[in-house]
């Protein structure tokens, strides 16, 4: 990595707690790899303070700033404008200079889609059963439907929340116009039918999460040239995802999404850069930072 200079370029996480962010690790490390002049940092900032740390960004021309919990959506009033996919979520978890403009975009769904397409998936034209509909889940479908699935089937507990999931997804179905509905996941005739009958089933929510053991799905559901993938990244292989691998089933570790709604980021912000540089984003160097393997896990 270049030594800082008058023109290293700043980039940044603003979010509390922050101290367990991964994304210094994740950038820095691309960074490295491409060759730019820029350094990544994080800054804990609570809700209270968003407006003074935007202006801050502003003041001090910061490269691009990426945004986690709690601040994804209380920061939108601080914003010149919103990407087509952050107004779909009504969340933002990356922020770019366009024409002298601040922009909120999203990258977390856009990062699962590509994760899928990098191990030669598809969600185009595809049946797709999504698990939760919490934060991931909700930037999930927004994708899937701007990359026009042919049906997204969403499943939650029939819980407290369940009617206002329900309508906030069917919200989203009217907006890019793609059929989409949330179902009780507690229903187990119907959990198993739409996810055997998916070509890709998205694990968003914790369930396996330092949990090896734990799976949000019966084993029998996944079978022979299905996509089954997890956001959860730890452990890199779920239950979920051994289950599938045994079944025939092609699948995408949670990882890929945590690498790609981060590479995504540096798309945008690094678009000149990108253009003349002989280096590509690239995943793969990012790995071994995190202490994980590069190759895949295979029975």
């Amino acid at each position: 990595m270049k030594e800082i200079s008058g023109k290293t370029r700043l980039f940044a996480v603003y979010g509390t707690p922050i101290e367990h962010s991964l994304s210094p690790l994740i950038h820095n490390a691309s960074f490295r790899h491409i060759g730019v002049d820029a350094r990544y940092l994080a800054f804990d900032v609570k809700c209270e303070n968003i407006e003074s740390a935007i202006s801050s960004m502003r003041t001090l021309f910061f490269g691009g700033v990426n945004l986690t919990m709690p601040l994804k959506k209380v920061v939108i009033p601080y914003l010149d404008s919103l990407t087509e996919s952050a107004q779909l979520i009504g969340a933002v978890n990356t922020l770019y200079w366009k024409e002298g403009k601040l922009v909120g975009h999203n990258t977390d769904g856009a990062g699962m889609v590509r994760a899928i397409r990098e191990e030669n998936g598809e969600v185009t034209g595809k049946n797709v059963v999504v698990l939760g509909t919490g934060g991931a889940s909700l930037a999930i479908c927004a994708q899937l439907g701007l990359e026009k699935a042919a049906q997204v089937r969403v499943f939650k507990r029939n819980n407290s929340t369940f009617m206002q999931s329900q309508s906030d997804i069917r919200a989203l179905s009217e907006c890019v116009c793609v059929p989409m509905d949330v179902y009780d996941i507690d229903d187990s005739v119907l959990v198993r039918r739409y996810a055997y009958e998916a070509d890709v089933v998205i694990n968003a929510t914790p369930v396996g999460m330092g949990k090896p053991d734990e799976s949000p799905l019966p084993s029998d559901v996944f079978h022979l040239g299905q996509y089954v993938a997890d956001a959860v990244y730890h452990p890199r292989m779920t239950r979920m995802l051994r289950d599938a691998q045994k079944s025939g089933a092609h699948i995408v570790e949670g990882v890929g999404m945590l690498l790609w709604q981060a590479l995504l980021a540096e798309e945008v912000w690094l678009a000149d850069e990108l253009k003349n540089s002989e280096k590509s984003l690239d995943p793969s160097v990012i790995i071994p930072v995190l202490g994980l393997s590069n190759e895949p896990y295979r029975n």
